[in-house]
């Protein structure tokens, strides 16, 4: 399809204002006569609130509320169950909040926070999930489950016992992923206040504030049409703002005082305040053929959910879906296990358990290649999905499945020593596949080069990602589209633009069907007063669901439009109107056209409008609990990427040279936009292979501050060439997928394989810290 404006590298709509400083975040605004708002948490990881002595602090000069459990109408909050207090007097973790002060300063408030007294009565903690997942160890949500596992996914597809008979070589390994933070430059932030409605308005930095909406309306006990969540400038998300944070706690207090009420954290506080990235031990067994078939798998995964549920069932979920990673295994028996311990609550991270597992299921590719004795890249050819595929749930893959074309985009990166300019790469599959080799292919010889003390070394790595919410659950986004007497338009949706560029690409879309610039396309987003709900902005969703659903909606009024032209310009049908450069008229017949503007303005003084409200409904369907056969995602995205590293093995550190990725976009409808999402992706998998570590000591945080939690600076982003494969979804708007997720996950495999090239010792263990590696080479 030709394409004017999609496909085309329109600048962000918000791109003046961020570089200009005019950008409004949450932190920013303010109102007049507001309260800062401080909390107070709890040092311990299991623990009952016996007393809380608030009179030293209400005594201080300035302060005006200290609010406790006592005082929440609805004391529970949650984005699966509210199994979540919005002030604990059961405590599951260090950091759950037990009171709020609000003072006419931060300074007092603070001060303040620091006089309230509590009485706790310390309970037994459990902090490994394994341990947690005995019977020994009593639940710590009794109402939502009799034990700590909070879900169980079982998948089961083919004869193991046939599998492992036709395998002439197995490889079986341990691997385990750490707890890590979203790092979001922007801690969270909240301005609450009553208006002259007797409405609660709650300007955040948010995910979905639809979802905020519900929440705050649902612990006030408010109607949600008494409730306004607006959304500011974000700075920042990964899935850390999906979970409720500060929001509540603002709004109840502003509500209770009848002022505004400001809560900014520090970092520290947004330490303890939000999700993390679930940890996750992988045992995982994968057998092959001597030609190199995959032929059996087995795989545990556990991952710790933390204090509280959130998304924790959706993320090992996902896990198991994903565990084979994108290749044809017939025989696979999984189990999956979310597990509730003592330590911070996990939620959405990017990724959602797809991040975890690739580290294993790339692992053991690699380790299956090495045993066979054939290349890495071979031996993914020989077992990649295609069209007509069928993944472990038993889905037949049909539509954009285009990851041979990634890897053979990718396949002269990954070549030692001089390539040519053409490369005919011999893969056994039927026949050579001739790739062009790229400027700036990477010529390494693995292991030594001109300095002895340091190694460097090729990785490859794959991955598939479903996107939407999965396994039937209702995943449908609204929008709302009106054309304009001055022959501009509106676009009105609940998508929160976090940075992505969602809001602009709306514009493209809208721009495109008729026959505009982006620029004459205004996007308003995440006002739950105003715009329809379109989900959160997670999963990857948003471009594939509400982009789908705005593309209807200008459809369905441009149909309006095109018939009233029809009928203005006498046309027999719609069908022989174009819209072109903002005019309107007979196709080929320049002289019966008009300028949009003009023609949408005269039908308005005859009592026609050009406005549409649609919404789009992802293609999902529930899994088999017992056996986990559906069809739980559509679309998927594939991508694969080279990693060259250099390894110092006197001090063990990792330096990336170089990253090529490789991404099946479906289409890319703003080519920088990917390529920023490639770039950000690689960043953030380089952080998670490497340096990122919240440590943990009974569940408390060691480190939660930037000087001691590392995570990659400019100085540690390696020359990135991002390439992105174009094979259009049917079911996408003008053929795109998403492509947040996806972007992060195979940096994290080729990292580690490459490591292993380097210098002969697989890293099973993210991250891949210099002490990792100096102990894996002393064993050597």
């Amino acid at each position: 399809m030709n394409t004017r404006v999609v496909g085309s590298r329109v600048v962000r709509e918000d791109a003046w204002g961020k570089v200009f400083g005019q950008t409004k975040f949450p932190a920013d605004v303010n109102l007049p006569d507001q309260l800062y708002g401080v909390v107070i948490r709890s040092p311990h990881p299991h623990a009952r609130v016996k007393n809380i002595f608030i009179e030293q602090a209400m005594a201080l000069a300035g302060v005006v509320t200290v609010l406790t459990a006592k005082d929440v109408p609805n004391n529970s909050h949650g984005v699966l169950f509210r199994d979540q207090p919005v002030l604990a007097e059961y405590i599951r973790m260090v950091g759950d909040p037990v009171a709020v002060v609000g003072a006419e300063t931060l300074e007092i408030a603070r001060a303040a926070a620091k006089l309230v007294k509590v009485d706790y009565e310390v309970l037994p903690a459990v902090f490994d999930p394994e341990e947690a997942m005995t019977t020994e160890v009593l639940p710590l949500h009794p109402e939502l489950r009799p034990t700590n596992v909070l879900y169980h996914m079982p998948i089961r597809r083919g004869s193991m016992e046939e599998g492992w008979a036709k395998a002439d070589v197995v490889v079986e390994q341990e691997y385990s992923t750490q707890h890590i933070d979203h790092a979001f430059l922007q801690p969270e932030a909240v301005l609450a206040h009553v208006d002259e409605r007797g409405h609660m308005v709650v300007q955040t930095a948010t995910q979905y504030a639809h979802y905020d909406r519900g929440e705050i309306a649902h612990a006030l006990g408010l109607r949600f049409s008494q409730v306004q969540v607006k959304t500011m400038a974000v700075g920042g998300a990964f899935g850390g703002r999906e979970d409720i944070s500060l929001q509540i706690l603002a709004a109840l207090m502003a509500w209770t005082t009848l002022r505004p009420i400001k809560m900014e954290n520090t970092r520290e506080e947004s330490f303890y305040s939000h999700s993390k990235r679930h940890p996750m031990k992988m045992h995982y067994k994968t057998g092959a053929t001597k030609d190199g078939k995959l032929v059996a798998m087995e795989a545990k995964i556990i991952g710790d959910a933390g204090a509280y549920a959130s998304w924790s069932i959706n993320v090992l979920r996902k896990s198991a879906v994903h565990a084979t990673g994108p290749y044809e295994i017939p025989n696979v028996f999984i189990d999956s296990y979310a597990v509730f311990t003592n330590n911070p609550f996990s939620g959405a991270m990017r990724g959602f358990g797809a991040a975890q597992t690739v580290l294993a299921y790339e692992s053991q590719m690699d380790l299956l290649a090495e045993t066979l004795g054939i290349s890495p890249l071979e031996i993914r050819v020989r077992n990649m999905f295609k069209v007509g595929s069928t993944t472990a749930t038993g889905q037949v893959l049909t539509g954009s499945i285009p990851l041979e074309q990634c890897l053979t985009k990718i396949a002269p990166y990954i070549q030692k020593g001089n390539d040519s300019q053409l490369l005919q790469l011999k893969l056994d599959i039927g026949e050579s596949i001739p790739i062009e080799a790229e400027q700036g292919t990477t010529t390494v010889k693995s292991g030594n080069f001109s300095n002895r003390m340091k190694k460097r070394g090729l990785g490859l790595g794959c991955a598939w990602y479903g996107t939407g919410y999965g396994n039937g659950f209702p995943d449908v986004s609204s929008a709302f589209v009106e054309i304009h007497d001055d022959g501009s338009a509106t676009v009105l949706t609940g998508a929160v633009d976090v940075g992505q560029g969602s809001n602009s690409i709306y514009a493209q879309i809208v721009a495109e069907e008729l026959g505009l610039q982006s620029e004459d396309i205004c996007v308003y987003s995440g006002d739950t007063d105003s715009t329809p709900d379109s989900g959160t902005t997670a999963a990857t969703r948003q471009t594939y669901n509400t982009g789908n659903a705005v593309l209807k909606a200008v459809r369905q009024a441009k149909v309006r439009l095109l018939d009233y032209a029809a009928h203005k310009f006498s046309c027999p049908t719609a069908e022989g109107i174009e819209l072109k450069e903002g005019y309107i008229g007979v196709k080929g017949d320049p002289t019966r056209s008009m300028p949009l503007a003009e023609m949408v303005f005269q039908a308005r003084l005859h009592g026609e409008r050009f406005i549409s409200a649609e919404s789009s409904t992802a293609r999902s369907t529930p899994v088999d609990p017992e056996t986990g056969q559906g069809a739980p995602y559509w679309p998927y995205a594939f991508g694969c990427q080279m990693a060259e590293v250099e390894v110092d093995i006197e001090t063990g550190l990792v330096r990336v040279l170089k990253v090529v990725a490789v991404h099946d976009v479906g289409k890319a409808l703003n080519p920088t936009q990917v390529e920023g999402q490639i770039a950000g992706g690689v960043t953030q998998g380089i952080g998670y292979a490497l340096l990122e570590e919240l440590e943990l000591h009974e569940g408390k945080i060691k480190n939660p501050a930037f000087s001691s939690y590392l995570i990659p600076t400019a100085l540690d982003v390696p020359k990135i060439e991002a390439f992105f494969v174009e094979d259009p979804e049917c079911t996408g708007p003008f053929g795109a997928k998403g492509l947040g997720e996806p972007a992060m996950l195979p940096t994290i495999a080729a990292v580690i394989n490459a490591i292993k090239d380097a210098v002969g010792v697989r890293i099973t263990s993210l991250p891949a810290t210099p002490e990792k590696i100096l102990s894996a080479l002393e064993l050597l």
